[in-house]
């Protein structure tokens, strides 16, 4: 049993560890880093099955993460380190010149628990989906999960990806899609409107599933029912429905804060409205 109340305590200082970290260098993407806490922290302390001490880029045996949308790389870090992949400490160097913690995740510094280059938008679901092929040529029964942006599914690659991974029948990959409805020039319905989302991945082929991605019972059961799809002959699609800032009041809902940093003043403001619960790096 999930036990609910420690893992929003744990998505409460993620959080903080994203305001503090994107205010020092006053660059980083601060509104989709928040208001995809809660799907990190689930994923990581509750639903997969991962090794944080022993990491490995081939990943045989384990759950596998890949972030496609790989702006929101803030949230991203915290979790690992707070999962145990590093030490916390090293959040404080996101964006400084040698960091392993670079603006977008690469593989080129060595962090642990990153497997691939990601931020070039399009590209997380054909990259999970061979990755998920491979392990079902090579008999390993874990999952693979992908993480894209609602206004990320302007690309087409990501249909292409669509396509194949329905037609070979990969059955252990499990795509998120964070559907805030707000990418960085305003409202995706404005910008490019995407329609009927669920349809159009139906039409795929592929299993849709439909969860709110800022609530933490709604997460770990609907995680565990994409799990049990495995083996059905359908990759699956969680249409995850968060809020752009989720947990400082003045950042949700707000396009602007796609790419923007908070000042000292905001982050002061922001850190008054999030619980420490992990203790600050």
């Amino acid at each position: 049993m999930a036990d609910i109340k420690k893992l929003e305590q744990t998505a409460s200082q993620i959080r903080r560890d994203i305001v503090r970290m994107i205010n020092a260098p006053a660059s980083g993407h601060t509104g989709g880093s928040l208001g995809c806490a809660d799907i990190f922290t689930a994923l990581y302390f509750e639903v997969m099955e991962h090794n944080p001490k022993n990491f490995t880029i081939d990943g045989i045996g384990e759950d596998l993460f890949f972030l496609s949308n790989g702006h929101i790389a803030p949230v991203w870090y915290s979790t690992l380190a707070r999962a145990g992949y590093f030490e916390p400490s090293e959040l404080g160097t996101l964006r400084q010149l040698h960091s392993r913690l670079q603006g977008h995740p690469t593989t080129m510094e060595g962090l642990p628990g990153i497997r691939i280059a990601s931020g070039s938008l399009g590209q997380g679901v054909s990259v999970a989906a061979g990755v998920a092929l491979a392990k079902k040529l090579n008999g390993d029964k874990k999952h693979v999960f992908v993480l894209t942006g609602d206004g990320e599914l302007n690309e087409g690659q990501i249909w292409e990806a669509a396509l194949f991974a329905a037609a070979r029948k990969i059955d252990n990959l499990i795509a998120i899609t964070d559907y805030n409805k707000l990418q960085i020039d305003g409202k995706t319905d404005e910008v490019m409107p995407l329609g009927d989302l669920a349809a159009k991945w139906k039409a795929f082929g592929w299993e849709v599933l439909e969860a709110d991605g800022n609530c933490m019972e709604d997460l770990v059961e609907i995680f565990a029912i994409a799990k049990g799809c495995s083996g059905k002959g359908k990759p699956v699609i969680i249409l995850m429905k968060t809020t752009m800032g989720k947990g400082v009041d003045f950042m949700e809902d707000k396009h602007g804060w796609h790419g923007t940093a908070p000042n000292a003043e905001q982050l002061k403001a922001a850190l008054s409205q999030l619980e420490e619960t992990l203790g600050d790096y």
